[in-house]
């Protein structure tokens, strides 16, 4: 895997000073190859195509690919076994599964290749070359899915970085520790470079510093969207930066923070990303759609055009100088968004306002119906009916609509779903087939 891993990394040093032509000509290479695999060894791509009434022929580049059908997200939860291939190529071997949080209310079981474990440890490893880290500094992950409920301390970060560089120390704890235990253990580590959820690192933020922070140079959020709020807090309070990456678990790094622009680099080499309108029309630069991708080096189960059931805004070309597309936010899950009857809107509730009427420490809106929604609040002190009933006013401003909103106050920290993650806005109601 060293080897493999420094013949990758000399491949994306080449690539990543490609021009747009370039980039999307190794694209259309790669397709093409993993069309033709999943044609021989898929049923699904079959009937895919034969219901569209195309041929493998029709759809052979990167810029004629829109004109297969969707793959939705409930399809590879229901009928995995007509996405999975009958038999792999050499070398894409062993494969493993990776089973999604089901942030999206559909849990999916992924079954991922060798492949696919390098390009992950090769992407995550230029993010770390873009931004230029230090390497023989401290590396702090507050985060899910970790060995048992105890801290973790390493000799250093793991892969991929252990695999071709020397570094520091690693550290590790469980994102469901308690933010008190988190801020005293972070004081001790005193890491250069701190990796969590945003809305961990938002709860870290509140109240006294311990001296956590003191030493940290950058922070890096993963898993959860993160908002320029968030980001301009980290700055104000901190004076540092916030380097994001948008991935998921069933496909990987799909896009890397720019350290000259902010912009998100789509990783062009590994996936081709379509951000498309509700009619299925590719999105104009500023305008902000469904996020469609095609992972070029899945041949386990080859995911062809999967609406992955996130949003995203298109970027311009970046100032830095690399030609892959670019995304100029990551908007969040379709479930993060507000409905009113047949329409679906971005919720803006109004935060802003919040703190001005009460000390409102953490905030979630449910929607449950198309006339309830639950506010749920972490507050410094309980609300008063006045509070109660000004905040309402600003909620249903905000909202465009008069929703019954029902108050709900915890008295700690906001419940986190499953993997530690943490959603501002959820929308309940059933989406429809």
């Amino acid at each position: 895997m060293r080897a493999q891993l420094a013949a990758q990394m000399q491949t994306l040093a080449q690539s990543e000073r490609f021009g747009a032509e370039d980039l999307q000509a190794l694209q259309s290479m790669r397709l093409r190859a993993l069309l033709q695999h999943a044609l021989a060894q898929t049923d699904e791509l079959r009937e895919r195509l034969h219901s569209a009434g195309l041929a493998l022929a029709d759809i052979d580049t990167a810029a004629t690919l829109a004109r297969l059908p969707l793959l939705p997200r409930r399809t590879l939860q229901q009928q995995s076994a007509r996405l999975t291939s009958h038999a792999l190529p050499p070398g894409h071997g062993p494969t493993g599964e990776v089973k999604t949080s089901g942030s999206t209310g559909e849990p999916v079981t992924v079954t991922r290749t060798a492949i696919n474990q390098l390009m992950w440890m090769a992407f995550t490893l230029r993010e770390h070359l873009w931004h230029q880290r230090d390497f023989s500094g401290r590396l702090a992950a507050i985060r899910a899915n970790l060995a048992g409920s105890a801290p973790i301390q390493a000799a250093d970060w793991g892969p991929p970085v252990n695999l071709l560089y020397a570094s520091g120390p690693g550290f590790a704890m469980p994102i469901n520790t308690a933010i008190s235990t988190q801020k005293t253990w972070l004081a001790q580590v005193k890491p250069h470079y701190l990796l969590t959820y945003p809305n961990n690192l938002a709860a870290l933020l509140d109240g006294p510093d311990d001296g956590g922070f003191s030493a940290v140079r950058q922070i890096r959020t993963v898993g959860e969207t993160l908002s320029p709020a968030l980001r301009q807090r980290v700055h104000d309070q901190l004076g540092i930066g916030v380097a994001d990456t948008y991935s998921s678990q069933e496909l990987g790094v799909l896009a890397i923070q720019c350290p000259v622009s902010g912009l998100y680099h789509v990783m062009e080499e590994g996936y081709i990303v379509e951000i498309l309108r509700p009619d299925g029309a590719p999105c104009a630069q500023g305008e902000t759609g469904r996020v469609v991708v095609t992972d070029l080096h899945n041949y386990a189960i080859p995911l062809l055009r999967y609406d992955i059931g996130d949003y995203a805004s298109v970027g311009p070309a970046c100032p830095c100088g690399r030609a892959h597309k670019t995304l100029s936010a990551i908007a969040g899950r379709e479930r993060n968004l507000l409905r009113i009857g047949k329409q679906r809107y971005w919720p803006l509730v109004g935060f802003h306002s919040f703190r001005d009427i009460a000390p409102i420490i953490q905030y979630q809106l449910l929607q449950h119906s198309e006339q309830l929604i639950e506010v749920r609040l972490v507050c410094a002190t309980p609300l008063s009916p006045a509070q109660q009933q000004a905040l309402t006013a600003v909620i249903q401003s905000a909202l465009g609509h008069p929703f019954q909103l029902q108050f709900v106050q915890f008295a700690d920290r906001l419940p986190l779903s499953s993997n530690g993650k943490f959603e501002e806005f959820v929308c309940l109601m059933r989406q429809p087939d």
